[in-house]
């Protein structure tokens, strides 16, 4: 009996005995060993996860925070774009306001328009004789400035090529190598005939025609005329080159009327076999009232006697 145990059981009914051996007290202490085990184990578990939520509830925390940080720079953003939007809605106005005040100074200089008629009824092109619409290609740009005639870059928006980013391009470049001669694609006056240093043109010239137009020829290596000469349409005015913001060799050429820039490219087509061209192509000048101007001016030079007539009537004179 030293190896067992007797376990005695006593009710209403008697008494009743068992006999617990060693090997049955082991077992028993390893089935209390592993449910301790289990319960242990749990018990690290349940406090790793515990942890485990505290860590979460701390990062919610932050992202909580970050994202209130991130609703107020939103706030502030969109109160920026407002802001910006004000200032475009003011710009706008603004554009507005000068475009009516450039639209009474074309009043003012007798350019008014009548859109209550087609252009086509407007400009009665076939009615004008040849020596008016000689004039008007002699006063107005007209043609291309250098032999090549060919655009490489036109008028718009366009990547700038030296910047790398988006950029309103005020005029056309034509393929011009280095030292291509330059002429002038109307009658005029130079205003300007040297290096410009901000509008990123290099050596520039500019020529002021008659009736609001003027032409500017960018990127020049050598220049010909001088601040105040009058030069006739299909002068030498220069060379091309390379000069101020440029890639690479060719001629910035620029239409303007008004002050306004126009796209070149009716103006770099526009012939007298190409005649009618220019008036559908650009609407921004009143070319109505235009014709009757030059029409005008023709018909005042045709009445005009010649210096030979002057002076046979000058001799004859009492």
């Amino acid at each position: 009996m030293r190896h067992r145990y007797l376990i005695t059981i006593t009710d209403y009914r008697g008494a009743r005995h068992y006999t617990l051996t060693q090997l049955m007290k082991r077992m028993l202490a390893g089935v209390l060993c592993a449910v301790g085990l289990v319960f242990l184990t749990g018990t690290l578990l349940l406090h790793g996860l515990n942890s485990r939520v505290n860590e979460l509830n701390g990062e919610l925390a932050s992202l909580e925070t970050r994202q209130a940080e991130i609703m107020a720079s939103n706030d502030a953003l969109l109160a920026d774009r407002q802001a910006l939007q004000r200032e475009v809605d003011e710009k706008a106005d603004s554009l507005m306001a000068l475009s009516s005040e450039l639209e009474s100074i074309e009043i003012l200089i007798g350019l008014r328009a009548e859109p209550e008629r087609p252009l086509a009824q407007r400009i009665d092109t076939a009615s004008q004789t040849a020596f008016e619409k000689r004039l008007m290609l002699e006063s107005i740009p007209s043609g291309f400035p250098v032999e090549s005639e060919v655009v490489t870059s036109r008028f718009g928006m366009r990547r700038h090529p030296i910047r790398d980013e988006l950029a309103m391009h005020g005029g056309a470049d034509l393929r011009a190598t280095t030292g291509t001669p330059i002429y002038a694609t109307a009658d005029g006056v130079v205003e300007w005939a040297s290096f410009h240093h901000n509008s990123g043109l290099g050596k520039m010239v500019k020529l002021v025609h008659n009736y609001g137009f003027s032409t500017i020829y960018g990127h020049m290596d050598e220049i010909e005329v001088q601040v105040g000469t009058y030069i006739k349409r299909g002068e030498l005015i220069g060379y091309s080159g390379n000069t101020g913001a440029s890639a690479a060799p060719h001629l910035h050429y620029e239409v303007r009327h008004l002050n306004r820039r126009l796209d070149p490219l009716p103006f770099l087509n526009w012939s007298i076999n190409d005649y009618d061209r220019v008036f559908t192509e650009e609407d921004r000048v009143e070319w109505e009232s235009l014709v009757e101007v030059i029409r005008r001016t023709a018909s005042v030079a045709a009445e005009r006697p010649s210096s030979l007539q002057a002076q046979n009537w000058s001799a004859t004179s009492p």
